[in-house]
């Protein structure tokens, strides 16, 4: 279940409702009702005239009234409006289903707890789909306050994985707040105008993520995303010069309308590359009992590794050529070295095994008696193999 608080809210409730209760844009709306309110709906439910209009006089009246009364101290934009949708394929749920999904929202956001609705704000809930509900509230509470929206949100969403539970539909991602930043609309537009193959905050996160797992240190991190191409920025602290406190990145050529670059602080890229996350990986990265190098040794070692590895292979795949017996040989002494070098992140011993192996494994092919004997070896092994 998805629920979608709609931003920026509404200055007047009269066209919202007017809109649920119509056809809408495509003939969708079928069967327009009240499910729950904060009064029983059949005392909300606006009664049909002659000709199958309705009144909406008398629920306008009381949803307006606690704002009405407020006079200057309320909201400019007192329409609260969020629309709970089932996921496709779901069971239908049924009006009081609805309706308890509903309440929940409205308790678990605040709006109207559970037995304080007589002080609460005036709320409905519009039912016009099989799929789906709007509860339309107005932001003054009927003992004359304004109601606090902290962390609206991520209650509603705690809203609809509790009605997940609770009728068993599809299940959600949690609202953990460790999802990625998604770009906004007017990132994708900007994208689109200049042709790029991805919003600037896409690519973004991609340098700082490669930067950031193959860095030991703060300097090795800004150093990689400065040879990435990036423009790096760091925050220091006001308190204690020299001592970086944040950071911030951008893309040569992605500018705002002022001419500068747009800047991108790592918490508005993904969640895990904040400052205080980032120096934590790295803290804990450079505490490995028994192990004397530091983690920029550790990856120098690593990153010469597998270039050695890499190396070796290379030899074995020019001289296996298309010689089947070749090709076995080449796999008999590339997986075991691939196989190491999956799991370099274990220590600096496995990385120096590799370094051993990798350069015997070199040494031994550059000698041309030593290749020749190795093809010849592999025919031997393959026609036993084959008898």
């Amino acid at each position: 279940m998805i629920g979608k608080i709609t931003e920026p809210r509404g200055e007047r409730v009269e066209g919202l409702v007017y809109y649920l209760y119509g056809p809408g844009r495509r003939e969708e709306h079928t069967d327009p009702h009240i499910v729950a309110g904060w009064r029983h709906p059949a005392e909300l439910e606006p009664p049909l005239c002659e000709g199958g209009k309705r009144d909406f006089r008398r629920l306008l009246g009381l949803l307006n009234q606690p704002h009405a009364a407020m006079g200057k101290w309320g909201f400019r934009r007192p329409v609260w409006h969020c629309s709970m949708r089932a996921a496709p394929g779901d069971k239908m749920l049924s009006d009081d289903e609805w309706a308890q999904i509903a309440c929940d929202v409205m308790n678990r956001t605040g709006l109207s707890l559970y037995g304080h609705e007589d002080d609460a704000v005036r709320w409905v809930a519009i039912r016009h789909g099989d799929d789906h509900i709007h509860i339309v509230a107005m932001l003054a509470r009927q003992d004359r306050r304004r109601p606090r929206l902290d962390f609206e949100r991520y209650r509603v969403r705690e809203a609809c994985r509790a009605a997940e539970e609770r009728y068993g539909l599809r299940g959600t991602a949690p609202g953990d707040r460790t999802a990625a930043h998604r770009p906004s609309r007017a990132e994708s537009e900007k994208t689109a105008r200049r042709g790029l193959a991805e919003p600037p905050r896409v690519t973004m996160r991609r340098h700082v993520s490669t930067a950031a797992a193959g860095a030991g240190s703060e300097q090795e991190f800004f150093a990689r995303l400065t040879q990435a191409g990036v423009l790096v920025r760091p925050r220091l602290s006001a308190r204690n010069p020299g001592q970086i406190t944040g950071y911030a990145v951008a893309l040569p050529g992605d500018t705002a309308k002022d001419g500068g670059p747009v800047w991108y602080g790592g918490g508005k890229l993904a969640a895990d590359l904040t400052w205080p996350k980032l120096r934590q990986r790295w803290n804990q990265a450079a505490i490995i009992p028994g192990d004397r190098f530091t983690p920029v040794e550790r990856n120098a070692i690593w990153e010469h590794a597998a270039r050695a590895a890499d190396n070796a292979a290379a030899q074995i795949r020019l001289l296996a050529g298309s010689d089947p017996a070749a090709d076995q040989a080449e796999a008999r002494y590339t997986s075991p070295l691939t196989a190491r070098h999956a799991s370099l992140s274990t220590g600096a011993r496995l990385a120096r095994n590799i370094l051993t192996r990798s350069h015997a494994l070199a040494a031994f092919l550059s000698q041309p008696t030593r290749s020749r004997n190795l093809r010849e070896r592999c025919t031997t092994s393959a026609a036993a193999s084959a008898s």
